[in-house]
């Protein structure tokens, strides 16, 4: 039984908890919590555990003891007397849903006959990233909305190309994913680590990935996937758009996928170190994301973001332009729609270099429109490295003006300029808008111009609140 095969079992059992009332993102929960414990009898690492509080005392016991033995295992391991860290996060605050024993011993039970051993030969990191895409995939948990397509992850990892002893961070940290893979990719290039000095492992295994999340069931994953990739870096949970997230700051790379939308009732990021004040979270999460770069040299980053973020205007402007000036925004992939699971939802990567000075770092942007007559992903239709190849040619080119693809294309900086510096550029002639056959999907096109009177019903609000702050400074003088 591979790895695989294993994911589809576990999940095949969120059925036995349909009669406790229990989602499917509460179900991962709920599995995150069980198979820890039996994950670290596997790896032989039960001593960060306390006694009579592990897989062989749950797997002992049946019906209402050991119902209410898992209830008080719960509230144990999340005490504040738990001396490891990543074990007291896990549960913090943890509880069940599963009401029913019969239930509970039915999963305890299928988890304990699993092909364990193939497990381990695969990797337990890896079995659970496939849990956590399982659940990301199923439009019915509702976890599509952190989780970023592996696929994707791993091109923005390698065009970034970590090195040994740079600090990298997502401060949208989501399930970790991205940091997981720039750990993957260092491993892969240093034969698991062996090659590097007891020193430098420890950077890496300790210092050298960080990342905040502000979700507290998406924080107990995370945790669980890093501890599981043998990764015991800064990760905290909490809003980095607090004056919690200030202490992310100086690093080298930055790869991260921020959440859509705006601040809840549209009130502004609390941080005090951010130039530009808006409700938009993208917007917040981009100022707050180059100005984490060091000025060496080495700042560099990836991060995807929804198209109102190039052409916004106002403030969005004025970031953009900032962006512009203290880096080098270099490239932006205009990315296909239906790669995340909410529909119409339109996004970009912006890639680009913190310069040392912090004025005119941006010469040239190019663009790639991968988006544009592409074949419409998703569960059906999913994305793989092969869609990227021609993009990842043309970005790492020595010469990127010998590229011959209409899908890439140049723009100076004073020609971004004279359109409101709007990045909203390079999406080629669409093939589809010619022929009366061959018309977009309504229900898709639908989607879309609800997608966009969102957005400006988001602009309206922040119109609105600028005006009333207005109004009150005048109040007040």
């Amino acid at each position: 039984m591979n790895n695989n095969e294993i994911v589809a079992k576990l999940w095949s059992l969120a059925d036995v908890l349909r009669d406790d009332g229990i989602t499917y993102h509460e179900y991962v929960t709920e599995l995150t919590y069980l198979l820890f414990l039996k994950m670290m009898q596997e790896q032989d690492t039960e001593e960060i555990i306390p006694e009579g509080k592990r897989w062989s005392d749950l797997v002992s016991k049946e019906g209402i003891e050991l119902k209410n033995f898992y209830r008080q295992l719960l509230l144990d391991l999340g005490n504040e007397e738990i001396k490891n860290e990543s074990l007291r996060m896990i549960y913090s605050g943890a509880s069940t849903s599963i009401d029913e024993p019969k239930n509970l011993e039915k999963i305890i039970k299928s988890i304990d006959s699993l092909d364990w051993y193939n497990a381990k030969e695969e990797g337990l990191g890896n079995l659970y990233e496939g849990l956590l895409e399982k659940n990301a995939s199923e439009k019915k948990s509702g976890a599509g909305q952190y989780f970023t397509p592996r696929v994707l992850i791993d091109v923005m990892v390698q065009l970034m190309d970590p090195k040994i002893g740079e600090r990298c961070n997502d401060p949208a940290a989501g399930t970790f994913g991205f940091m997981i893979s720039a750990d993957y990719y260092l491993k892969q290039q240093t034969d698991n680590y062996f090659d590097l000095s007891p020193a430098e492992v420890e950077f890496q295994k300790r210092e050298a990935f960080t990342g905040m999340e502000l979700v507290k069931d998406t924080h107990r994953l995370a945790i669980m996937n890093a501890l599981l990739h043998d990764m015991e870096g800064r990760l905290e949970q909490g809003d980095t758009l607090s004056s919690n997230g200030k202490w992310m700051k100086n690093f080298n790379v930055v790869l991260t996928n921020p959440p859509f939308g705006t601040k809840k009732g549209g009130e502004r990021a609390t941080r005090d170190d951010l130039t530009f004040q808006t409700s938009n979270k993208q917007l917040n999460f981009l100022q707050l994301i180059y100005n984490s770069l060091v000025t060496d040299g080495t700042g560099r980053a990836a991060v995807i973001l929804p198209d109102n973020v190039l052409f916004e205007g106002g403030i969005g402007a004025q970031i953009r332009r900032d962006l512009m000036d203290k880096c080098n925004l270099h490239t932006i992939l205009r990315l296909p729609t239906g790669i995340f699971y909410a529909q119409g939802v339109k996004t970009n990567v912006l890639f680009f270099d913190r310069g040392i000075t912090e004025q005119e770092n941006t010469k040239e942007t190019w663009v790639y429109d991968l988006r544009t007559n592409m074949a419409s992903f998703g569960k059906r239709n999913q994305l793989t490295m092969a869609h990227f190849e021609d993009f990842m040619k043309a970005y790492v080119a020595d010469d990127r003006s010998l590229i011959e693809d209409e899908r890439w294309n140049k723009f100076m900086r004073e020609d971004i300029a004279k359109k409101n510096d709007s990045l909203d550029v390079g999406l080629i002639a669409d093939d589809s808008l010619s022929a009366y056959d061959n018309l977009p999907d309504p229900i898709e096109s639908a989607e879309e111009a609800i997608a966009k009177l969102q957005q400006a019903m988001e602009l309206l609000h922040e119109v609105v609140n600028e005006l009333k702050a207005v109004d009150e400074e005048v109040v007040n003088q």
